[in-house]
């Protein structure tokens, strides 16, 4: 009993341990990854990748998954980057720029929910939809000429004492998820709707709507991430968030989030989002191509799920 009591720890915690590990390790090999500059930059490269992660967490533990994320983050950041350059003042363009993201999240979950659609084809339509009126709203070419505008500068290059707004904004939005998932009646909700849908619906739950609320929140974080970008690069992108749902997905994973939904922590996906960043960061540093960082990630996810099956 003791052993299989020390198994479940491990398995919870294993996340956490990989982190460690994996922080040591590499800060052994390399020394430049134990700078604070370079732990400041981590954060606030993490942040990217951590608002899409949260809001993927969510529709995870519903038993569904959000591929078009990527593409949301971009139609989103192209039509900010429009309006911005059309005259709209930029905190109000970055207002529409998330109720747009929320949007075109929602209309996934409608997919889901209403179309009776697999999440995985519903959003693989959305995805591929988004991108191409993407494509078709820039023309493939980049929106620049932004202006010189304090508002969106400070969002994804500002810093408050020295840390990057992106790092605090980051660790805001995790305690919120944290809270909003463990200590609410919506938390209760998406965690019975992904650990058995008859069994929710039987309580009074409407899975329907519980799940349609995480697309639209899957949605706005994906918004939220591309404003970040559009304030780092000062530009928009037409192929901004191509293979950003593979992050975010491993980080999920890696986090301990069952892929079958109803089991997982958003504290897990906060770890998860670390080590990706970390393994990023590290691999970077050592010189390795981004190519062989793509293999890395699919095999974490791999090991994630088979590691999941056996809990």
């Amino acid at each position: 009993m003791n052993n299989k009591k020390l198994a479940s720890h491990i398995q919870d915690f294993g996340a956490l341990i990989a982190l460690v590990l994996l922080v040591v390790v590499i800060g052994v090999i390399s020394p430049e990854i134990r700078t604070l500059s370079n732990f400041l930059s981590l954060l606030r490269q993490s942040s990217i990748n951590g608002f899409i992660a949260f809001g993927m967490t969510c529709v995870i533990l519903t038993g569904g998954i959000d591929l078009s994320v990527g593409s949301v983050l971009a139609l989103s950041t192209a039509l900010c980057a429009g309006f911005i350059t059309n005259g709209v003042p930029v905190g109000l363009a970055m207002v529409l720029a998330l109720i747009i993201g929320t949007a075109l999240g929602a209309v996934s979950g409608l997919l889901v929910t209403k179309g009776r659609l697999q999440p995985f084809i519903a959003t693989l339509i959305t995805m591929t939809v988004y991108r191409g009126a993407t494509m078709i709203f820039m023309d493939g070419k980049p929106i620049s000429n932004l202006g010189d505008s304090f508002t969106l500068k400070v969002v994804g290059k500002g810093n408050f004492y020295h840390i990057p707004i992106p790092a605090i904004t980051f660790v805001v939005m995790f305690l919120i998820f944290m809270f909003v998932l463990e200590k609410t009646t919506f938390g209760r909700r998406v965690y019975a709707t992904g650990s058995n849908e008859q069994s929710a619906k039987l309580a009074g739950i409407n899975v329907n709507r519980t799940k349609l609320i995480t697309y639209a929140i899957s949605g706005c974080m994906s918004a939220l991430s591309g404003l970040i970008l559009l304030s780092r690069l000062s530009s928009a992108q037409p192929t901004l968030g191509s293979g950003y749902e593979l992050d975010a997905i491993a980080a999920v994973a890696l986090g301990g989030t069952s892929m079958n939904g109803g089991r997982g922590r958003v504290w897990g996906t906060f770890v998860g989002i670390l080590i990706i960043a970390v393994l990023n960061n590290g691999l970077n540093i050592l010189g390795v191509s981004s190519y062989y960082q793509d293999v890395v990630k699919g095999i974490v996810i791999l090991i994630a799920v088979l590691s999941d099956r056996n809990r």
